[in-house]
C-alpha cells in the first residue's frame, strides 16, 4: 500500500495486474489506492477472508489520494502548533483522515496520561470534523514513521509484521549477539523485532550441536568448546595445548558424558 508504505494481501480479483499498477483496494477505513509490488501468486486462505482490489486507480482517485496527503499535513502542522500553544506533554507522531467515516486520527506518544480536551475542542473547531486521539508507543511509533533498520532494508514493523511479539534479552543471548544495546535495539529504541521471528531457526540449526563450556573430540584432540557459529555450521575449540581452532560442527564429538 502506497500510505505510511504498509504492504497487506488482497485478493486479485482484477485481472492483468502487475508490479507496479496502482488500484484501489478495500480497507477498514475505506477504499485506499495501493501500489502493485508483485504478479498475482497463490495463497492458501478461505475464501472472502482478503480484503479485495476494487479496480484499477484513476485520475480522479489519485486528485483525491493527494488532496487528502496535503489535509493530512496541514492537520499535522496545526496539531503540532496547538500542542506547543497548551504546552501538552505531547509528541505529535502522525495525522490520518477517515473521510469515510468523517473523523481525523491524531497519534501520539506520551510518557503517561495526557489532559488532550482543549486540544480536541479546537482541532475539531478548526477543522470541522470529529477528531480521534490515539496514545500509541515507541514501537508503534517506528511502525508508523517507517525507516530503515540496521540491516539496510525497511523496518519489519513498517511493512510485513502485523503483530508486535514480546522480545527478550535471552533471544539476543541464543543467537550469540552482542548485548550492546546499541546493536540490538531497533528505532524505537526497543530490542529489535527479527530476534523474535529468527529464534526459531536459531534453535532448530543449534540441535546437536556441541554447547559453549563443553569438552569435545576433534582430530586434533581433546578440547573445550569456547564459540560456536550456529550460521556457518563451525564450533572454536580450545585444545589441551592452548591452542584454537575452529571446525565444522559434524567433525566434533562430544566427550562420553558431555552432551
Amino acid at each position: 500500500m502506497l500510505k505510511k508504505g504498509r504492504v497487506g494481501s488482497f485478493e486479485a480479483k482484477v485481472k492483468g495486474l502487475k508490479k507496479g499498477d496502482l488500484v484501489l483496494v478495500s480497507t477498514p477505513s475505506g477504499p485506499q489506492v495501493a501500489e502493485v509490488l508483485g504478479p498475482p501468486f497463490e495463497l492458501e486462505v478461505e475464501e472472502g477472508t482478503l480484503p479485495p482490489v476494487l479496480r484499477p486507480a484513476d485520475r480522479g482517485d489519485l486528485e483525491k489520494l493527494r488532496d487528502l496527503q496535503e489535509k493530512e499535513r496541514r492537520a499535522f502542522k496545526l496539531g503540532e502548533e496547538l500542542i506547543e500553544r497548551l504546552g501538552l506533554p505531547m509528541k505529535l507522531v502522525d495525522v490520518e483522515y477517515q473521510p469515510e467515516e468523517g473523523k481525523v486520527l491524531f497519534f501520539f506518544t506520551a510518557e503517561g496520561r495526557v489532559d488532550f480536551r482543549s486540544l480536541v475542542r479546537q482541532l475539531a473547531s478548526r477543522l470541522k470534523m470529529r477528531i480521534e486521539m490515539r496514545q500509541i508507543g515507541v514501537r508503534d511509533e517506528a511502525k508508523l514513521m517507517g525507516g530503515i533498520g540496521p540491516c539496510g532494508r525497511e523496518l519489519c514493523c513498517g511493512t510485513f509484521l502485523k503483530v508486535f511479539d514480546m522480545v527478550t534479552i535471552r533471544m539476543a543471548k541464543e543467537q550469540n549477539l552482542p548485548l550492546n544495546p546499541e546493536k540490538i535495539s531497533g528505532l524505537c529504541g526497543r530490542l529489535m523485532c527479527c530476534l523474535t521471528f529468527e529464534m526459531d531457526a536459531y534453535q532448530q540449526m543449534r540441535e546437536g550441536a556441541p554447547k559453549v563450556g563443553k569438552r569435545v573430540i576433534t582430530k586434533h584432540g581433546e578440547g573445550k568448546v569456547i564459540r560456536q557459529n550456529v550460521l556457518l555450521k563451525t564450533v572454536t575449540v580450545q585444545l589441551q595445548d592452548g591452542a584454537i581452532i575452529t571446525l565444522p560442527m559434524d567433525e566434533v564429538e562430544p566427550k562420553e558424558g558431555e552432551r
